[in-house]
């Protein structure tokens, strides 16, 4: 137990034999890459309340057997693509309380095929990759209160995951709240329906543009040849009466 120390860095010598390590609640703010290369042994991290704004790629390679990992109260903006890849173990994992938390890369979590509880509440997220977590086949509990959850179009999908799901994952959903846009802000996340996003139906997209940009140029090139050809019919029609108007004279 290091909590509480006031450590700038974590300690360079533990017992290669340690099953659970608590950094919480000291100023670190980076670890060394390759830290927890012997430590075979280890099972639960907590490295809560600290400076932390990033891991060094490879931190979990030696620690096979970790499946608790507290990373809450530091300064995570961005969640990285293959971040906990090594940690193939995890049973938990708190990301929660970070403020400015504002992406979760869609590969993010990638081989946690055990991952059994995801902390992601209270952060900065207006959105989260549908991708991110379908990739969790054994998650059971998913927390995501306290973001500032943007309900817009792209969110369907996400929401409609998430009402599949709330039968064998527990999550917050009902204090996660929208915060944009305006008509359906404080509205928790599994109040909206289908309904709620029936007006994305109806918009346009870039296919939509194309095409109505074609029609439009058909239809102004056929009015043109319309045109052109009325004009001719109407000078030989004229021609013709004159000429005929000639003979008679």
């Amino acid at each position: 137990d290091c909590s509480g120390q006031r450590l700038f860095s974590v300690p360079p010598e533990l017992p290669l034999d340690t099953g659970n390590l608590s950094l919480a609640h000291n100023r670190i703010a980076s670890i060394p890459p390759g830290y927890l290369a012997c430590y075979g042994q280890l099972r639960a991290l907590d490295l809560r309340n600290n400076s932390l704004a990033a891991l060094p790629a490879g931190l979990f390679l030696g620690a096979r057997r970790l499946a608790h990992l507290d990373l809450s109260y530091n300064n995570f903006s961005l969640v990285p693509a293959d971040m906990f890849r090594e940690a193939g173990g995890l049973l938990r994992l708190d990301l929660s309380h970070n403020p400015g938390l504002r992406r979760v890369h869609p590969q993010a979590f990638r081989g946690l095929a055990q991952l059994r509880e995801l902390d992601l509440s209270h952060g900065a997220l207006a959105a989260i990759s549908l991708d991110a977590l379908e990739g969790l086949p054994a998650l059971v509990g998913l927390r995501l209160a306290g973001n500032p959850w943007l309900c817009g179009c792209a969110m369907e999908p996400f929401l409609k995951w998430l009402r599949g799901r709330t039968q064998r994952c527990a999550a917050d959903s009902q204090a996660a709240e929208c915060r944009a846009p305006p008509e359906v802000a404080g509205a928790p996340l599994l109040s909206l329906t289908e309904e709620s996003f029936q007006a994305c139906r109806l918009t346009l997209t870039l296919d939509d543009y194309l095409f109505i940009a074609f029609v439009g140029f058909v239809v102004s090139i056929a009015s043109v040849a319309t045109n052109f050809l009325l004009g001719i019919t109407a000078n030989c029609c004229h021609r013709w009466s004159k000429a005929s108007e000639d003979e008679d004279v």
